[in-house]
């Protein structure tokens, strides 16, 4: 291939992402893709090897993005949550991850034959699910609440200690295995753990410090945490290596419970960072395994190490862990049986490896064909097997893709049962009690909350809702909640009514990327949709068959009538908006508001019909 270091990156790069989109479109695990597009392009038909290519650089590169990985893991550990887990999720993020260790390092010493020292490392670090595997497959199978409740948190809290855990395992069973082992270099080590930790905190505070105080400007912040991240690791590994990571992990958490404003902010650019380093990251581990590593992972002992990791260990440390809780038995069987290993596993494998080796660890040399098809077995086994176990079990939602509305109203309410009568998921979100009457006296599901706070997150589960509508009477915070849930949702579904008020504001020079698209057209607004429908206006719903066309509805229905939205056979919704009109075919039902004294007329017509039919019909049996 090329000789060059800037096409190779552009190279894994664009492989990367390509990846990414690939198993969005076509709703795979993305560690699939991935493994598969670095495996063609390394060993299988060598048009690179980044080990080899970036010689020197090729370490500090994979070092420095498990870091951030690991910061970005750390993010997401707010005590909050851990302190409001139920019973059954607290047994497994604690005796459930020491079960899961041990067991996990017993095998890896009598199945794969790896040294003590080796297995109670890789061990430690087989414990990490992690959400960036755990979380698409909740999506894609749509689990009822609870149990993706407890497999998300799971994934979040035990991501970031799978690491932590691997490196004391690794520093202990060192300095025991040492022929000159002491207690002063087992204090040296401690100390240089406790100074890791101390220097994370520091780190945490003093950027919190400098973000709430406003010593840095908006457009600075994030590429500050990237740099502190950084110099927190290289300052801590150089100091006593493999501390970094452990530095790393206690300033994500310092900064996590702090509970700062722009750390939220910063929120969408930590995420990037992480997709891009995640994905480049794991096509160039993938596209450095040589031929002799792949063909290492059909040796019969990695072959029964794999078997026992899912058969055995993960059902039986989830089995004991939750003696004693309400988890029935359906539950025990699909968490026990659904832990991805990811990107982080793989990457800090990587990492453990080559200095496992270092330090005159032989058998280290298979740990990436060990990591690999472990990683890459389980991937596969429980992203393409949860959503048909969840089904069996009785543990996944059969429901359609669901609606959020943001903001009760007679509106929403009356929107809000029409979805009810399609058999679509929906809920209306107000922190009023007032606002959400009309709600819970028609028995429309609810929260009540700011779903702007950050409880929403431990309150609300998002999964069931493909769509959000901000329907508030303030055109303002419609918007901001439309931006807020982009990354969650999506732009495309997003929604939100007409921006345009009584005031006749201007607004045309608001930026196209704020909130989202404008619901039916702009002279429809809040006040409008409300009014009609407290005058008594009806939700028409009309199906749509060939002898019945789209075209014949439009002339049909009133001018005054407004076009909602269109239901497909498959449960997708296509609203109509200011920009575009959905595509509408046989089969699909149209949602209109239109006036009463119309759908009035029609039912009258059909009964003096019906009425007439059965008058015919008596006669006939007259005259026989």
């Amino acid at each position: 291939m090329i000789d060059s270091m800037l096409f190779n990156l552009m190279f894994i790069g664009v492989l990367g992402i390509v990846s990414q989109w690939l198993a969005w479109r076509f709703r795979l695990p993305a560690i699939v893709i991935m493994s598969i597009a670095g495996l063609l392009a390394g060993p299988i038909f060598g048009l690179i090897n980044p080990k080899e290519d970036f010689g020197d650089v090729y370490k500090p590169i994979i070092s420095m993005a498990v870091a951030i990985i690991l910061f970005e893991g750390s993010l997401n550990l707010d005590f909050r949550e851990v302190r409001g887990l139920g019973k059954p999720v607290f047994r497994i993020v604690t005796i459930g991850a020491f079960l899961a260790w041990v067991l996990g390092s017993l095998a890896a010493h009598f199945v794969a034959g790896l040294s003590w020292a080796v297995a109670f490392v890789i061990g430690g670090l087989f414990i990490v699910t992690g959400p960036t595997v755990i979380l698409p497959l909740l999506r894609q199978a749509k689990l009822k609440p609870r149990p993706a409740a407890i497999l998300k948190w799971e994934g979040i809290i035990v991501d970031p200690f799978g690491a932590l855990l691997a490196v004391f395992a690794f520093e202990i069973i060192r300095f025991l295995l040492s022929d000159n082992v002491t207690v002063l270099s087992l204090l040296l080590f401690f100390a240089a753990s406790l100074f890791a930790v101390l220097l994370g905190w520091v780190s945490g505070r003093g950027t919190g410090f400098l973000f709430e105080k406003g010593h840095v400007p908006e457009f600075l912040k994030s590429p500050v945490v990237f740099v502190i991240v950084l110099a927190c690791f290289t300052v801590s590994d150089e100091i006593a290596h493999e501390t970094g990571l452990l530095a790393v992990t206690a300033m994500g958490i310092t900064l996590a419970n702090m509970h700062i404003a722009s750390i939220g902010d910063m929120r969408h650019f930590k995420e990037n960072i992480s997709v891009l380093l995640t994905s480049t990251i794991f096509v160039m581990l993938t596209a450095s395994l040589t031929v002799k590593t792949l063909l290492e992972i059909f040796n019969w002992q990695i072959i029964a190490f794999v078997l026992l990791m899912l058969f055995i260990v993960r059902p039986l440390s989830v089995w004991l862990s939750t003696v004693g809780t309400d988890l029935s038995t359906k539950e025990k069987i699909l968490v026990g049986w659904i832990a991805p290993r990811g990107i982080v596993a793989l990457t800090v494998a990587s990492y453990f490896a080559s200095i496992l080796l270092d330090r005159g660890f032989t058998d280290a040399g298979i740990l990436m064909s060990l990591t690999f098809a472990l990683v890459f077995s389980t991937v596969c086994a429980h992203g393409f097997t949860i959503g048909w176990l969840a089904k069996k079990l009785g543990l996944a939602t059969d429901e359609r893709p669901g609606v959020l509305i943001v903001g009760g109203s007679s509106f929403s309410t009356g929107i809000a049962k029409t979805f009810q009568e399609l058999k679509t998921p929906v809920m209306i979100a107000d922190s009023s009690w007032k606002r959400l009457y009309t709600a819970r006296k028609a028995g429309v599901p609810f929260y009540r909350g700011e779903v702007l706070s950050e409880q929403m997150d431990y309150y609300l589960d998002l999964t069931p809702y493909e769509y959000l509508i901000a329907a508030t009477e303030l055109d303002s915070y419609n918007a901001l909640v439309c931006t807020t849930f982009v990354p969650e949702i999506g732009r495309n579904n997003l929604f939100q009514l007409s921006l345009r008020s009584q005031r006749e504001d201007d607004i045309e020079d608001i930026g196209n990327t704020i909130g989202g698209r404008i619901l039916f057209h702009q002279d429809v607004t809040w006040e409008e949709l409300n009014k009609r429908v407290e005058r008594g206006d009806v939700f028409r719903k009309t199906n749509i068959t060939e002898k019945y066309t789209f075209e014949a509805y439009l002339e049909e229905i009133n001018e005054n009538a407004i076009i909602l939205f269109v239901l497909k056979p498959s449960g997708k919704i296509g609203f109509f908006t200011e920009e575009m009109s959905p595509k509408v075919e046989d089969g699909d039902i149209v949602v209109s508001l239109m006036e009463r004294y119309k759908e009035y007329d029609k039912i009258q017509k059909k009964i003096s019909d019906q009425r007439e039919k059965q008058l015919k019909g008596k006669e006939q049996k007259g005259q026989t």
